[in-house]
């Protein structure tokens, strides 16, 4: 009988093993389902970027708190959008992000000089990069997540337009985006319209320090031709970061009806212009000049920023005045 009880006991022994590892193997497998599931959620949560100067995507492990910002077209896009920025170049802020000048955030240098030691303790989440910093890319990126926003000037409102919705998909700002992109779009109709039935050629020069370079189609300023539709008084201005280097003959001889031009001593210095140098004996002569359609553009959107939210809608308002 007492070996009957001891077979027994021992069955019993193994029965109470097996389950409990069978448990055990099923607790695993859950836990491992769980951890899979929670990877998947995680994985989806990540803000995947692709710019022109990385072959890899830019991953942000969620959406940016700590901001630095070397392009003013993105700073008064996110200041539009009411997004916090930490650090930006303070050296020659537009007067109208004057406030980014403030002690309350810091200054990351210069738009062609970083300040890489003050960058690199501010530990941000994102650094947002454009034409000015693009050789330095590789410095930027070893810091943190690094994007390029540089304009593409001779496909301006498709790069202006991608990248609006590159920052609605890095903050969650997509209804926002798109209503301001509407916006936008529906004052540019209502200007290419009216300018559709001009004959009024236009010229776009730069003035500063008494020299003067003109901007054509598909140029840095080409915006005025290529999307609000005035008529070019010169087609065949060279493409180029500077403009072409032109003199106050050329402006004479070209006899635009109407000239558009960016101050770029105002856009450093409030308290300069090249307003006395460019309107010369030679400039009089124009039809420009005599018909009082020198339109001199608001210089911190059209040099220092240009392709955000704010300086977009600035520049249509500037342009309407050539109407």
């Amino acid at each position: 009988m007492m070996k009957k009880w001891s077979l027994f006991a021992l069955i019993f022994t193994v029965f109470l093993v097996l389950a409990a590892c069978g448990t055990e193997e099923a607790a695993k497998e859950e836990e491992n389902t769980n951890s899979g599931d929670d990877k998947k959620v995680e994985e989806s949560s990540k803000i995947k970027i692709k710019h022109e100067l990385d072959d890899e995507e830019v991953v942000l492990e969620k959406t940016p708190e700590k901001v630095v910002v070397f392009d003013f077209g993105i700073l008064d896009t996110l200041d539009e959008l009411g997004i916090e920025v930490a650090g930006v170049p303070q050296a020659s802020i537009p007067p109208y992000l004057d406030k980014y000048s403030g002690s309350q955030y810091t200054n990351a240098g210069s738009l062609k000089e970083p300040d890489f030691e003050a960058i690199h303790a501010m530990k941000p989440d994102v650094i947002f990069i454009s034409g000015r910093q693009a050789d330095l890319y590789d410095e930027f990126k070893e810091i943190a997540p690094t994007i390029y926003v540089g304009l593409d000037y001779s496909n301006y409102m498709d790069s202006f337009t991608h990248n609006m919705e590159m920052i609605a998909e890095v903050f969650g700002k997509e209804e926002q985006i798109k209503a301001e992109l509407e916006e936008v779009n529906q004052t540019i109709a209502s200007i290419k319209e009216q300018t559709s039935g001009k004959d009024e050629k236009a010229l776009i020069i730069l003035g500063t320090e008494g020299k003067i370079s003109a901007y054509g189609p598909s140029s840095r300023f080409g915006i005025i031709h290529d999307v609000f539709g005035f008529k070019a008084a010169d087609e065949n201005i060279e493409v180029s970061t500077h403009g072409q280097s032109v003199t106050f003959e050329y402006i004479s001889e070209t006899n635009p009806e109407i000239l558009f031009v960016i101050d770029r001593d105002a856009a450093i210095n409030a308290n300069s212009s090249v307003k006395d140098s460019l309107e010369n004996e030679l400039v009089q002569k124009t039809n420009a000049y005599k018909n009082g359609k020198i339109i001199y553009l608001n210089a911190g959107p059209w040099y220092l920023s240009g392709g955000g939210l704010q300086s977009m809608k600035q520049m249509a308002e500037d342009v309407k005045a050539g109407l």
